[in-house]
């Protein structure tokens, strides 16, 4: 039995055939160091070699998407672990002293700290981010709706009354409020690779009283 399996090996090993590719047409399992035995000094054809750097290719490729999957399913789990640790946050974030302090950082990190202008000024590309600062803003706050403006920061090729409806919808701010839109004279004549991309909405609301406890707030915090 052995010796018709090894010459049945053999053959396909002349075809051509590779190991896993023997064990799958005979649909028996032979342990690598058997076959090599069985198919020293075999001689295979001239593309054996260039099918094989061509098999190995595609398992590297494989392997990397097997990788990138495994690595992206982490991430989600990591990320549904650090929900289900934070979620209590919503309802801290209620008290408006919280809320004013995260407020405060949001702003440290995407707010003008221009005095001059004395004017809170927060621009950023994610309708997420504007939509929480607007958020916490009206929620804090004693808010005249008419003292907010908004700028559309966007490339040359987009749609900008689309993008302004879009914006107008997600600040909760009337078009009649929006300034004229700043094109970037850089991105003429070039296309927009990301298509997810709505550009920077930058949200003007006139008060040196909130602007003032906004810049104060982090420094308060930090004890200077």
């Amino acid at each position: 039995m052995n010796k018709d399996l090894k010459q049945r090996v053999i053959a396909l090993r002349k075809r051509g055939k590779t190991y896993a590719e023997i064990c799958s047409l005979l649909k028996v399992k032979i342990p690598k160091g058997t076959l090599s035995c069985w198919c020293n000094n075999v001689p295979t054809p001239k593309t054996y070699m260039e099918k094989v750097r061509k098999l190995n290719a595609l398992h590297l490729i494989m392997a990397r998407e097997k990788s990138v999957e495994a690595a992206h399913e982490l991430r989600q789990k990591q990320i549904e672990e650090i929900k289900v640790r934070n979620n209590h946050l919503l309802e801290t974030v209620k008290d408006v002293d919280v809320a004013k302090i995260a407020l405060a950082m949001l702003y440290l990190g995407e707010g003008t700290k221009n005095r001059k202008k004395g004017s809170v000024g927060f621009g950023n590309s994610d309708p997420k981010t504007i939509s929480l600062f607007m958020e916490y803003m009206r929620n804090i706050y004693d808010i005249d709706e008419s003292k907010f403006r908004c700028t559309l920061l966007c490339r040359a090729d987009q749609d900008i009354k689309k993008l302004e409806k879009m914006w107008s919808e997600t600040t909760k701010v009337p078009l009649s409020q929006f300034y004229k839109a700043r094109i970037d004279p850089r991105t003429i004549g070039k296309p927009t690779k990301k298509t997810d991309y709505k550009g920077v909405c930058v949200i003007n609301y006139f008060s040196a009283k909130v602007f003032a406890e906004l810049l104060e707030i982090p420094k308060i915090l930090a004890g200077l």
